[in-house]
């Protein structure tokens, strides 16, 4: 989840986060697929196998494709470095419209890997104070994993990330979205891992929230580890 010290051309870095965020929608959505039709109804053993996959996922994607882009897959993790100083403002636009896309593509190559329409939308309810907390709680709990982990080597944050969303995916009561892209892209898919569209703003601001809470702190972290 670092940036890289020598950045690849901004082309490069792009499709990086594409296929990085396809490949994470793949396992979020294909998973949860998967984890309903095998579970014969237990919902507890469907959301362990979609957390299982995506955390995996996670993992590979990262040590995979940190060294190109980052591997942020993630518009609140790209405003982030931003903000701080890691990424060069102009880049974070061309950023976030890979990872949307990209978000959406994943979805869609689920869809068709199981045979089911590819143009969908959720009718999953997600929303509620409690719900909007938890993706607030999630959210800040992924900056303060990221950063807190850019004094390491990638290996390392790979690790921390993947296991923090795997963990978040039990303690949070939303499933820990805890990614605008993701969650925009989630509204595509009338399956386990769906949200309503009406819902994803809720989300969202949260989601927005705890990156305005978080900045100052980040700031300060990216200040000592530069020291």
């Amino acid at each position: 989840m670092t940036t890289p010290a020598v950045r690849p051309p901004i082309f490069a870095r792009a499709l990086a986060e594409l296929i990085a965020s396809a490949f994470l929608l793949i396992a979020v959505v294909g998973s949860g697929i998967a984890g309903e039709q095998l579970s014969g109804g237990n919902t507890a053993l469907a959301l362990l196998a979609n957390a299982l996959a995506t955390s995996a996922a996670l993992y590979v994607i990262i040590l995979t494709l940190g060294p190109v882009s980052g591997a942020h897959m993630n518009p609140v993790v790209t405003l982030a470095a931003a903000m701080v100083g890691g990424l060069d403002w102009k880049a974070a636009p061309v950023y976030i419209a890979a990872q949307m896309a990209g978000a959406v593509i994943g979805v869609w190559a689920a869809h068709a890997m199981f045979n089911l329409p590819i143009l969908q939308m959720s009718s999953h309810m997600r929303t509620g104070s409690g719900q909007w907390l938890a993706e607030f709680i999630a959210t800040a709990g992924l900056l303060g994993v990221v950063w807190g982990c850019l004094r390491y080597e990638m290996q390392v944050a790979a690790t921390a990330v993947a296991a923090y969303i795997g963990g978040a995916y039990w303690f949070t009561a939303s499933t820990s979205f805890a990614n605008p892209a993701v969650t925009v892209a989630r509204t595509l898919t009338d399956t386990f891992a769906g949200i309503r569209l009406a819902d994803a703003p809720g989300f969202m601001l949260a989601q927005l929230a705890a990156l305005v809470v978080l900045i100052p702190g980040l700031r300060w972290f990216s200040r000592r580890i530069a020291a």
